[in-house]
């Protein structure tokens, strides 16, 4: 076994260079290893200057979160002790900055007295997204080098700055610009400053310029990040770190961010925000299928639709430099489709995002055809037409006819059967179901869904496939609605039936949006369009006979032209940006509710809150027990990043998890009695919840004993 750091003398310069690979994460036996060969280095009386360098293309990704938790994080020496230990050095130490230098790896850089960096070296603190802040001093030395205002917008983002942006901020000293060897170029950088006696330096030394930070800086930061970090308690503690940095010196600096990391650190937010982190890398990982099962090329896409979802879709390969060919049956909807695409890069361009080169590059990478004979050559093809079965078949009969051998052929279904529609041809091994999200450009979740007859390397291709289009994939097994839509149809059952039972679309909304959502079940309703809904609802109307109330308001205000903001009127009415509530649906609600016998009522804000988001739990229990998906974090995953479930709530099962499953079984079991036959027929528990409770256990502590193809 290799060791976490290496240690070398070269010129009377000591190199101890990180070498735990893949990240250089910062665990316990790097922390050893730093500290022991430091304190080698500053014994050796031949040793003049010291270097912290990287076996690996990255500097160091930070702390290792696999510690999280456990006793090696809190076993000595801690990161703290070893990067002050660092900065009080009477030599010179260098920080060689060869790639990505992230939480405490930059942390470890700031405590250096010199920072040499590769120009393509990136550095970052990007705690914020774990629900905690730096810990190990970034919050009190990063403002002290680069100023209050850099240091504000760097914590509380999480995004990393490129080494030019970090020069010109003043925390890096120097760039290595060449193609020369960068730890040379590090070494002989070091061996300047000791020709020329450059100083050591400490933080401890330093006090935040204040000269520069705008009147009101941080009351104005804080209201223009409101929006987006609703909900999350770990900005704000970010930001009070850094104001704390301008009022204290370092070591009581350094004392409050203990403190405040402590506070966040304890957090429910904090367990979900790094559940979510885990349970993102654990959603690549399929039972059953060997790793090193060998994946098949995509060099060339294909296509099927130049509409909003297809252009979406192309936009997502040629910006990780695929070319892609579009198909579509008449030349003005190709042209359409990419002039919708043109016009999105072209906005991009003029917000600074990237320049005209890289939009006309961009489009070079795009062709399109009237003809299916010219997609042989693609190495996936992916249908995105309208969501009918039958117009899918013909596409894919279609497809099975010119596709090359080995090809992935692909459907962009939302809930239609990937077996059904694979049987359309005569290699249903190749075929796979691409739910991607509205704007396929945008949304990061791709839902991938495994045929019965999917082979295992068309699987495997296919989530790498995703992540080279920087996309989330989760795998859903093959039953309607797949894990999304199908987890997300009692949530909007309950919407519906609650406003017929006298609960406004406002309330409904405030409700939810207050628990974390970016907006309620009736705002989302009127943006997707309710005339969607209604046809989504068509294809199972024999199933949902069972109850005629399943979404009559919504039903009715189909019938009435009412889309919603499609056609300014839904459940709310729109007037331009502006939404004003209709009472015209509660009188709609009041006249269903006297024809299907339904009593209206008062509902409180708890009631809507437990019977959509806890029957939103109970549908997933359901799909965890089937085996539609293959871990209850893959559920989580799939809302967070694909429904606006609330991250800092860590997806529903984590959150039920949290919260106590008894304590949702409990209410699911109340409101099967109260409600009546209604809660007869909806309200029943899934088994998987029922078995998990009684044995005071959590979701995320189920293992299914075997996992098959449905």
């Amino acid at each position: 076994m290799s060791s976490a750091t290496l240690y070398q003398v070269k010129n009377n310069i000591a190199i101890i260079s990180l070498n735990s690979p893949p990240v250089n994460g910062l665990g316990q036996a790097v922390r050893e290893g730093i500290l022991d060969n430091f304190k080698k280095a500053h014994a050796d009386d031949s040793v003049n200057a010291i270097i912290i360098a990287s076996t690996g293309k990255l500097f160091c990704g930070g702390a290792d979160i696999s510690e999280f938790g456990t006793e090696k994080m809190s076993a000595a020496p801690f990161l703290g002790e070893v990067l002050n230990q660092l900065e009080a050095s009477q030599k010179p130490v260098v920080a060689a900055i060869n790639g990505m230098a992230l939480g405490g790896g930059l942390e470890l850089c700031l405590v250096c007295d010199y920072r040499f960096a590769s120009a393509k070296a990136k550095l970052g603190l990007p705690e914020v997204h774990l629900g905690i802040l730096p810990g190990a001093g970034g919050t009190q030395r990063l403002p002290r080098l680069a100023g209050a205002v850099k240091a504000t917008e760097m914590i509380v983002s999480g995004k990393p700055v490129s080494a030019k942006e970090a020069l010109e901020s003043g925390f890096v000293d120097a760039i290595h610009a060449d193609d020369s060897d960068f730890l040379e170029a590090a070494l002989a950088y070091t061996a300047e400053l000791i020709a020329t006696n450059a100083p050591v330096k400490t933080c401890a030394d330093l006090s935040v310029d204040t000269s520069n930070i705008p009147e009101n800086f941080f009351a104005d930061f804080r209201k223009s990040i409101a929006r987006k970090t609703r909900g999350f308690i770990a900005p704000e503690k970010c930001i009070q770190c850094v104001e704390a940095s301008l009022e204290l010196d370092l070591k009581a600096g350094l004392e409050k961010e203990a403190d405040l990391f402590m506070q966040c650190m304890t957090t429910s937010q904090a367990r979900a925000q790094q559940h979510l982190f885990f349970a993102e890398r654990a959603a690549t990982k399929i039972p059953g299928i060997d790793k090193n099962t060998a994946i098949r090329k995509i060099e060339q896409v294909a296509i099927i639709g130049a509409g909003t979802m297809g252009g979406g879709i192309a936009m997502n390969f040629i910006n990780a430099g695929v070319p892609v060919k579009v198909l579509e049956l008449k030349q003005e909807a190709l042209d359409k489709g990419f002039g919708v695409i043109r016009q999105n890069y072209e906005i991009s361009a003029k917000k600074g995002r990237m320049t005209q080169e890289q939009v006309e590059q961009r489009m070079s990478l795009l062709s399109g055809t009237l003809s299916y004979a010219e997609l042989n050559e693609a190495d996936l093809i992916i249908e995105a037409v309208f969501e009918n079965m039958d117009i899918k078949k013909k596409v894919f009969a279609s497809l099975d006819e010119v596709a090359k051998p080995g090809a992935i052929l692909a459907s962009n279904t939302s809930t239609l059967d990937v077996d059904a529609i694979a049987s359309a041809t005569n290699r249903p091994e190749d075929v796979i179901g691409l739910h991607f999200f509205s704007p396929a450009n945008v949304m990061k979740l791709l839902e991938i869904v495994r045929g019965s007859k999917t082979a295992d390397d068309v699987l495997l291709t296919s989530i790498k496939m995703a992540q080279l289009i920087r996309k989330v994939p989760v795998v859903s097994e093959n039953q309607w609605g797949f894990i999304g839509n199908r987890v997300l149809e009692p949530y909007g059952r309950e919407a519906g039936r609650l406003m017929l039972e006298g609960a406004s679309p406002a309330q409904i909304d405030k409700v939810l949006y207050e628990f974390g959502f970016a907006m309620g079940l009736p705002s989302v309703m009127d943006l997707a369009g309710i005339d969607v809904g209604y046809l989504t609802r068509q294809a199972r109307k024999d199933e949902l006979a069972i109850d005629p109330t399943y979404a009559a308001v919504s039903d009715r205000l189909y019938e009435l032209g009412r889309y919603g903001q499609k056609t300014g009127r839904g459940a709310y009415i729109y007037k331009g940006r502006e939404k004003i509530e209709d009472p015209e649906v509660m009188e709609i609600s009041k006249e269903l509710a006297e024809k299907f016998g339904v009593e209206q009522r008062e509902i409180s804000d708890q009631e809507i809150l437990e019977r959509t988001v806890y029957m939103l739990i109970n549908e997933g229990a359901q799909v965890l027990g089937e085996g539609v998906s293959y871990r209850s974090s893959d559920i989580d995953v799939v809302y967070a990043y694909g429904y606006g479930f609330p991250a800092h709530r860590g997806g529903p099962m984590q959150y039920a998890d949290e919260i106590g499953l008894d304590k949702v079984l409990a209410s699911i079991e109340k409101y099967r009695e109260e409600l009546g036959d209604y809660g007869k027929l909806w309200f029943t528990p899934a088994p998987i919840l029922k078995e998990l409770a009684a044995a005071g256990k959590t979701f995320k502590s189920y293992k299914p004993s075997a996992f098959k193809k449905t």
